[in-house]
């Protein structure tokens, strides 16, 4: 093919002395804003480069010269392993759209990183020649994001697969979009009977005042909490099946973000059935036990009372005394079981709590005689804000009683301090007393030791223990100064302002 002689060109050309490229292709080239080599259409040899395409392929212009296609790339062939010639003469064309070929660079000046490029061939005049010009484009970045996509997709449907409960996500219009096999299996639909389901279609409304009726009541307000306010919300709900049934659930939505916007959500679930019937049976059956237990009690403790006053026997007197003094125990006791169902049905979250506000509180709600006979010193700076459940003063209150109850001196004395400790981020809170202390068994409620046969004898520690633990904070018991015992509980310090 007869090639005319150029007379120089702009930067990024390759000027020689016997230059086959005319200023016309060279103009053609220059305006092109993205890169571009000029290759002989039978020989594919480089006869020109633009200057988007020497910075790109980051070769001097003399050394692209010598080059041709083939040679540009790793091996002279494709990333499917074809020869480039082959491909690029099987996907140049004249007119209409043209083919891609995909290919890797050989690694320049010792740096072995290769680029993935897409070379899109074209046949074209130029002044009379016949040019064969090569779009270039750098997909390197776009390749290595498409791969980790992958790579974090294929770890997401592991997790998705591997839990033991419903996984599903759901578009910016609450439609369903992806979901595990579990939520699959709950809801009795197969395949793609999901897919674009509005989520509040798969559930009726379990509030006591709504009737059940269809619609999903609650679970659209709490698509509304996430979208809107972009919270996280728990809720139990009746979850409908295809086949009509009606599943206590355990759902839990939380927002998928895009910046500052809501452009989705996932959830969580869980059949809790079996775990809601127990719960009911086993309210039922506490509901009836402390309200037969407390009338027994007393009237137990009426008779003894009476047989006490009518004795002239200090013995007998004694024994009817403990049989009071049981009962008594025995009150508090289902007392306290009727406080641990409270808790353990409101589930509440921890908050910022005023801890001198909170002792306080506790002191307060203890018995008169209590406080009258013992010596309880307060020592709470003001100002410190901890994070916990609002049963805290409860706590407290159960930890106190405890000490001045099986205290049998005249005056028992009983310390509560607090410390925000150096770490900035604890507070220390103290129950010291000068009592026998807390026997080992029931300490054993903080280890797990407890077995059968040598059990701890109330619920106050667990009900402390629960209540802390539902704060975030740590229970430690140790001795006291005086042989008494040292409750410490470490609670985190709220942020303030």
């Amino acid at each position: 093919m007869e090639r005319r002689e150029g007379d120089g060109g702009s930067s990024g050309d390759l000027p020689s002395g016997d230059d086959p490229v005319s200023p016309a292709l060279r103009s053609v080239l220059s305006a092109m804003p993205t890169p571009a080599l000029a290759c002989d259409p039978e020989t594919h040899a480089i006869r020109a480069a633009n200057s988007p395409a020497v910075s790109l392929l980051d070769r001097e212009p003399a050394a692209l010269r010598v080059l041709d296609l083939s040679t540009l790339t790793a091996a002279g062939t494709t990333v499917d392993g074809d020869s480039v010639d082959t491909a690029i003469d099987r996907a140049r064309t004249a007119d209409g759209d043209a083919g891609t070929v995909a290919v890797e660079t050989e690694p320049v000046d010792g740096d072995e990183s290769r680029q993935r490029l897409e070379l899109t061939p074209r046949l074209s005049t130029v002044d009379g020649d016949e040019w064969l010009i090569v779009g270039v484009t750098d997909v390197t970045d776009r390749l290595r994001a498409e791969s980790q996509l992958r790579s974090q997709l294929r770890v997401t449907e592991a997790i998705a697969s591997t839990l033991p409960g419903a996984l599903f996500e759901c578009t910016a219009n609450g439609t369903l979009h992806r979901w595990n096999d579990r939520f699959a299996a709950d809801t009795g639909y197969e395949g793609r009977e999901l897919s674009s389901t509005e989520l509040t279609s798969l559930f009726v409304d379990s509030g006591p005042d709504r009737g059940g009726g269809a619609g999903g009541a609650s679970v659209t307000e709490m698509l509304r909490r996430v979208y809107r306010d972009g919270e996280r919300v728990d809720r139990e709900v009746t979850l409908l099946t295809r086949s009509g049934e009606r599943v206590a659930y355990r759902l839990t939505l939380g927002p998928i973000t895009d910046g500052d916007e809501v452009v989705g959500a996932v959830g969580i679930g869980e059949d809790v059935t079996a775990t809601s019937l127990r719960e009911e049976r086993l309210a039922v059956l506490t509901r009836v036990l402390r309200h037969n237990f407390r009338n027994d009690l007393n009237v137990v403790t009426g008779f003894t009372e009476r047989a006490i006053e009518a004795t002239d026997d200090p013995q007998r007197a004694a024994e009817l005394d403990r049989v009071v003094d049981t009962a008594e125990r025995l009150l508090r006791l289902g007392e306290t079981a009727r406080k641990v169902e409270r808790l353990l049905a409101d589930r509440p979250d921890p908050q910022p709590l005023d801890l001198r506000e909170t002792v306080a509180e506790a002191v307060a709600s203890l018995p008169r005689d209590l406080r009258e006979r013992a010596a309880i010193d307060v020592d709470v700076p003001e100002g410190v804000t901890v994070t916990a459940i609002g049963y805290l003063a409860e706590a407290l209150a159960e930890l106190v009683d405890n000490a001045i109850r099986h205290n049998d001196t005249a005056n028992p004395r009983v310390e509560i301090s607090a410390v925000e400790l150096p770490s900035e981020s604890w507070t220390s809170l103290v129950v010291d007393d000068d009592g026998p202390g807390i026997p080992p068994t029931e300490q054993a409620v903080l280890t797990g030791e407890e077995t059968p046969l040598d059990h701890a004898s109330g619920l106050g520690l667990w009900y402390v223990n629960w209540i802390v633990g539902a704060s975030g904070g740590a229970l430690d018991i140790t001795e006291s100064r005086d042989g008494g015992s040292r409750i410490e509980i470490e609670l985190k310090t709220a942020e303030t302002g």
